[in-house]
């Protein structure tokens, strides 16, 4: 599927997202017809394999809206499979230093950029598209999200956001808080201060920073305060929240 998601960030908008953390392909098609600008398939955290984040992609894309796929680990063959399915950029965790961003940026793109091992898959339209104009699209379109979520990434986050071919800095707060020996307490200044900190690396770098957010009203806040690349909620969280809510409602709570 072609998107403008890459183009958009650059040119310096703002793009708003949810994950998908259910493995449902309804689910999937249900939030993506919402009207989101993409959906973040989490097969981190979620119980899918690559062949069952493929259904996810298309149920996304059913509503013309990419998906990303948030990867396991930064492994070459790990990042090559997630995005030959389809997906439009991949979301990698523990990006610690510049060597593994280097690592991720090789693994995610094709010669000249990186080595990602050729075929004609799913991504290049089962091979309807030429190489070159795989090679193109690819490039234009291929996002590469690396995630600051530990002690060691934040302190090496000026060389990270050095890296070319890394085009968003996701924050992840209650890993980050974790690392710090601070677990859950997001609210801490420590946390408040890395936030800022992303926001102006990547400023300064051509980035986007990246977050999560619980619900709209705090995708708001996070916008407000320089994030462009935002997911809102997630399809679980959205399901809770509205069963939680209509239930009240009938009981008259």
């Amino acid at each position: 599927m072609q998107h403008d998601l890459k183009q958009r960030l650059k040119d310096g908008q703002t793009i708003i997202g949810s994950f998908i953390t259910t493995g449902s392909p309804d689910a999937a098609e249900i939030i993506a017809g919402s009207g989101f600008d993409f959906l973040v398939i989490d097969t981190e955290h979620g119980p899918m394999s690559v062949e069952s984040a493929l259904h996810l992609v298309r149920a996304s894309e059913v509503r013309g809206v990419p998906a990303v796929l948030r990867v396991t680990n930064a492994l070459d063959t790990t990042i090559l499979r997630s995005l030959d399915i389809g997906a439009a950029g991949v979301q990698v965790p523990q990006v610690n230093t510049a060597d593994t961003a280097r690592e991720v940026v090789t693994a995610s793109h094709y010669h000249p950029v990186g080595r990602r091992g050729l075929a004609m898959p799913r991504a290049a339209d089962y091979g309807a598209l030429s190489v070159k104009e795989y090679f193109q699209q690819s490039l234009e379109q291929t996002l590469v999200i690396a995630q600051c979520e530990s002690a060691e990434g934040l302190e090496n986050i000026e060389s990270i956001a050095e890296v070319p071919g890394i085009d968003v800095i996701f924050l992840g707060p209650f890993d980050l808080s974790h690392s710090l020996g601070i677990p859950g307490e997001v609210e801490d200044p420590r946390i408040k201060e890395a936030e800022r900190r992303i926001v102006d690396v990547c400023e300064r770098n051509g980035k986007a920073a990246g977050i999560f957010a619980v619900n709209g009203a705090a995708g708001r806040q996070r916008i407000m305060q320089g994030f462009r690349y935002v997911t809102v909620a997630t399809d679980a969280l959205f399901l809770t929240a509205a069963a939680g809510n209509e239930l009240k409602t009938a009981r008259g709570e």
